[in-house]
């Protein structure tokens, strides 16, 4: 078992612009971001001996490209959250000895589509057989499904929704590099486009181009490189069904329930005990869904907890504090942005710092409720 604070982020950059970046291919995307990240730590292509990365860049690609010769190489590809389980499986491959230092990469033109690879409907797939012909396509349209029954349920209102929009634009305000950082109220957010009810367009993720790298090692090792560390006390994974209509519970998802407690208790670490929180929010309501979940507040509890200013700045839980991918970046899979800000968090360097910040927790989820992956991140090794 690996123990909590055994290995620890050394590097951690995102790629040099965010938003637009319409000079850069995907694959230069990723290298941005690398250098960024190797830059960060001190290293140089010939110090990394492990590699992970998602598609459509396979390992290989980015290897080549960068000059890394790896002993150790994940292309795991679960959508979204692929990073936070490229974490948990650097991790135990450290521990095991196959590595001693990791890169983990990203870079996505999810706006500018410079290099990126089409994604068609795939008709023989289980939802281009079973879903796709009923009409839903695409999260806006299929995350529609469960959200109405979770606000059915729970008495969720539109306004609630609008609500998590709101207090992400406020903390979107505070970070310099958050493609949308004015100010926004409940009635801009009912007011702006519907995109599939109950889903208004500033509910919805932004399209951006984007990446990021991290680079991990042993504990034992970090004290000599350049940054403060950041360790990882716990991570859990999981998956669900790819089929939204085949989830277990429309109102919880199964794979959040196993990989939020599996990586607290990894971490020995109770609610409590956290200080930051990073959900990862392509739409509005999956901060709802993550806060239930992971058990931070009682089943339909969440809107509440929000509305009461909870998870604003100045609040007792800080929640998507870089503006989320609601207002900071989103370039189709955001789990790396969500990595990023916990990292800076515990370094004490995020734009807008949680005062005494120790524990944070990073969750992220794949496709529509099909995967999740969760890490506990520590400024201090216990």
């Amino acid at each position: 078992m690996i123990k909590p604070g055994e290995i620890a982020v050394v590097g951690a950059a995102e790629s040099t612009k965010i938003g637009a970046v319409p000079e850069l291919s995907q694959i230069g995307l990723h290298a941005d971001a690398a250098l960024n990240a190797m830059a960060d730590a001190g290293l140089k292509p010939t110090d990394i001996d492990g590699l992970a990365c998602v598609g459509p860049m396979m390992p290989q690609q980015v290897a080549h490209y960068l000059g890394v010769t790896p002993k150790w190489v994940d292309g795991t590809g679960v959508g979204g959250c692929s990073f936070m389980l490229h974490v948990r499986h650097a991790a135990a491959a450290i521990h095991a000895g196959y590595c001693t230092t990791v890169l983990i990469t990203h870079g996505e033109s999810g706006k500018s589509r410079v290099g990126a690879t089409p994604r068609p409907p795939e008709p023989e797939s289980l939802a281009g057989q079973f879903e796709m012909p009923y009409g839903p396509f695409g999260p806006p349209t299929l995350f529609p499904i469960p959200v109405l029954r979770f606000m059915k349920t729970y008495g969720v209102t539109d306004e609630d929704l609008a609500t998590v929009a709101v207090v992400q634009r406020e903390w979107a305000g505070k970070n310099p590099r958050a493609m949308y950082g004015d100010p926004i109220t409940v009635a801009d957010v009912l007011n702006s486009r519907m995109i599939a009810y109950p889903m208004r367009i500033l509910e919805c993720c932004l399209v951006t181009d984007g990446g990021g790298a991290l680079i991990l090692t042993s504990a034992d090792r970090a004290k000599d490189f350049p940054q403060k560390p950041v360790y990882i006390l716990g991570t859990g994974e999981s998956v669900e069904s790819t089929m939204v209509s085949q989830m277990e519970d429309f109102t919880s998802s199964r794979a959040f329930r196993v990989a939020g407690p599996t990586a607290m208790q990894a971490a020995g670490v109770s609610h409590a005990d956290v200080d930051h929180l990073m959900v990862y929010d392509a739409f509005a309501h999956l901060p709802l869904y993550g806060l239930e979940d992971l058990g931070f507040v009682g089943r339909g509890e969440a809107a509440a907890f929000i509305r009461e200013g909870n998870t604003r700045p100045g609040g007792k839980l800080p929640l998507n504090t870089n503006g989320g991918g609601l207002s900071y970046t989103h370039t189709g899979m955001y789990g790396m942005f969500a990595l990023q800000e916990s990292v800076r968090q515990m370094r004490g360097t995020a734009p807008a710092q949680v005062e005494g910040a120790e524990i944070g927790v990073c969750h992220g989820v794949g496709g529509m409720f099909s995967a999740s992956g969760t890490v506990v991140f520590g400024n201090r090794r216990p």
